[in-house]
């Protein structure tokens, strides 16, 4: 563990009365949900979608379809750099608990599901689009992802992670809507049918850099595949009811901010390419910004650019480039 910097871990419980902190990136979803005039009501019906997600897929001894609820907290990780009292939001993830009814019982969920970062934002809203300005060909930035990919295994593997998670993350995304993803024969019992893209990602390649492999899945009950990034074994490290805990999360934010692929009215077939104008899919009860979610995450780059990538700006190249 690098002597820069030192990781505090703060969290707040994601229920109907959640208000999103000051420091949040607003661009998370659960952010998102959390305005307006229909605050309560979006994240009611969220957290409504959550559990009946779960006890579809937890079938098995759960007759009337009720016995567990999803419990999610909202993990806000502040880095302080070189122990100078400057603490800088630096990622933010949900971790899931099950509540199961039947047995009176507290089940520790996965940590990771969304994944929230300032400094991601940076990358993509300023970094990569400044490189691109006035180039005919898309290309990116040497080193790009880096020092976000060491941030992130140094969190990874700080003591306070392993003080508070019993496991590593799971991340939990959508598919992209330029690739084209080919089913296999592989199917689990939980995560459902395998896929296979025909090529690599920019997200692919950056989360790569935080140490992170992925696979995509389509679970039972859902329309189209999920990216599944991970360390270790996603199939072996983690029990049924911990993967029900992140497909039944991650697939209800998915349907609410992606309709046109995850509430789409037809399933993915064996070749599938995700497509963003389908307009053939349902629209659920909970309402959206997506426009402004965009827009934000340039602002939220900026506010990392101004806040921390240039004010630390030799101590970081510094540090990433002798961390290992």
């Amino acid at each position: 563990m690098s002597n820069h910097f030192n990781f505090a871990i703060k969290s707040i419980s994601l229920d109907e009365n959640y208000h999103p902190a000051n420091s949040t990136r607003i661009t998370t979803n659960f952010a998102n949900l959390a305005r307006g005039d229909r605050r309560r009501e979006n994240l009611r019906n969220a957290l409504k979608m959550i559990d009946n997600n779960f006890n579809a897929l937890a079938g098995w001894d759960n007759p009337n379809g009720d016995r567990y609820s999803v419990e999610l907290e909202i993990v806000s990780v502040d880095m302080d750099i070189e122990s100078g009292g400057q603490a800088f939001p630096s990622i933010e993830v949900l971790k899931t608990n099950i509540i199961d009814h039947k047995n009176n019982e507290r089940i520790e969920g996965i940590v990771g599901n969304n994944f929230s970062s300032y400094v991601r934002d940076y990358d993509f809203s300023v970094l990569l689009l400044e490189h691109n300005k006035g180039r005919s060909n898309f290309s990116i930035p040497s080193g790009f992802g880096e020092l976000h990919g060491n941030l992130f295994k140094c969190f990874i593997n700080s003591d306070i992670y392993k003080q508070n998670f019993n496991k590593l993350p799971v991340i939990c995304l959508s598919v992209s809507d330029n690739k084209i993803y080919t089913r296999t024969e592989n199917q689990h019992p939980i995560l459902g049918l395998e896929y296979l893209p025909n090529e690599s990602s920019l997200t692919e390649q950056y989360f790569k850099k935080m140490g992170l492999q992925v696979r995509y899945f389509m679970p039972a009950n859902s329309v189209a595949p999920l990216a599944f990034y991970f360390f270790g074994d996603l199939l072996s490290d983690y029990t049924n009811l911990e993967l029900i805990s992140t497909i039944s999360t991650m697939g209800a934010f998915q349907k609410i901010y992606r309709p046109e692929i995850y509430n789409a009215n037809a399933v993915a077939g064996k070749c599938y390419q995700p497509n963003l104008k389908n307009l053939d899919h349902s629209l659920t009860q909970i309402v959206y910004d997506r426009e402004e979610r965009s827009q934000l995450a340039i602002e939220q780059g900026k506010f990392a650019e101004e806040h921390f990538i240039k004010p630390y700006q030799t101590v970081l190249e510094q540090w990433s480039a002798n961390y290992a």
